[in-house]
């Protein structure tokens, strides 16, 4: 089941629609400084910045955002979900990179935040340390372990934060990497249990799109799904997602994947321009051309560089 598993796009969409309800899910003592009266914004143009000027192992559903305090000052709080299927060594001095990055470019305090959703018990990190001849660097940051939710699945299941059925979902599918069976049951009782909950047609939506984008299963087992929730939503006389729902859901899973492929060629376009430009021996234009960039970009990089 690993190869079908995904992670990143799933994360990364629903922490964009429920940024307030991850910061107090996860981060509870940090949502009460902030005035979420005033709301927050999405800093996707900065986020690229940095993360183009510090190439710093692999990234994942990284978010920066802008808040406000309840004392009126403006803060940039900077997410790190760490999603990958075993403990990455450089994790800390990849956050603090990123962390100095944004101070250096914009010249903005920062929050740095990771959540590690990997599966490896001993791991964990919530700091850098860096010291030679005397001059010492001690970065710490709050971190929060998703295994440490599997002690406390009651909780999970009484919470009316989306987050601890994005957890129970998360766990489970690493459970059940190589048991369909298994997570076909488990699916089908998570997903039933939307219809239960009290939440909006919306909130139940985006949900049933996380678990049935993060559970996948094999065809036969996705129609079976599919399948028990249109015979469950007779019998309950609600149809909270339709048919139509179903293929649009399905659409944007396709369209994520396609727009995660993209953005991942137009990084190594960037980089075999940058390669040409510290060559100087072509013109811009020249460059340009070879890469498929716009004259702009290049002189952007060519500024960067």
């Amino acid at each position: 089941m690993a190869e079908r598993d995904t992670y990143d796009s799933p994360w990364k969409e629903i922490l964009n629609a429920y940024f307030e309800e991850f910061i107090a899910f996860f981060f509870p003592k940090i949502h009460q400084k902030i005035d979420w009266s005033r709301s927050y914004e999405r800093l996707d143009k900065e986020l690229r910045q940095i993360t183009r000027e510090s190439k710093i192992g692999s990234r994942f559903a990284d978010q920066l955002m802008k808040v406000w305090e309840k004392d009126g000052k403006e803060a940039w709080v900077l997410i790190h979900v760490e999603v990958q299927g075993e403990a990455e060594k450089d994790f800390g001095h990849r956050v603090y990179v990123y962390n100095y990055r944004i101070h250096d470019l914009y010249r903005r305090p920062v929050a740095s935040l990771a959540l590690l959703a990997d599966e490896s018990p001993g791991w964990y990190v919530n700091g850098y340390d860096h010291e030679k001849w005397g001059c010492k660097i001690t970065f710490r940051f709050p971190s929060v372990k998703i295994l440490a939710f599997k002690e406390n699945w009651e909780m999970l299941e009484s919470s009316n934060n989306p987050f601890a059925v994005v957890v129970m979902a998360h766990l489970r599918t690493r459970e059940t990497r190589i048991k369909d069976q298994e997570r076909l049951k488990f699916k089908i009782f998570l997903t039933k249990a939307l219809y239960r909950s009290g939440w909006t047609k919306q909130q139940i939506i985006d949900l049933y799109r996380f678990i049935d984008w993060i559970m996948k299963l094999p065809d036969d087992l996705e129609k079976a799904y599919h399948h028990e929730l249109t015979k469950y939503e007779e019998e309950i006389k609600m149809q909270y997602v339709t048919t139509a729902e179903r293929i649009g859901i399905e659409k944007g899973r396709v369209e994520g994947k396609a727009e995660g492929r993209a953005e991942g060629k137009a990084e190594e376009k960037r980089e075999t321009a940058k390669k040409l430009l510290k060559l100087d021996a072509l013109p811009d234009e020249q460059i340009a051309l070879v890469t498929e960039l716009s004259v702009e970009e290049i002189r952007q990089l060519h500024q960067e560089l």
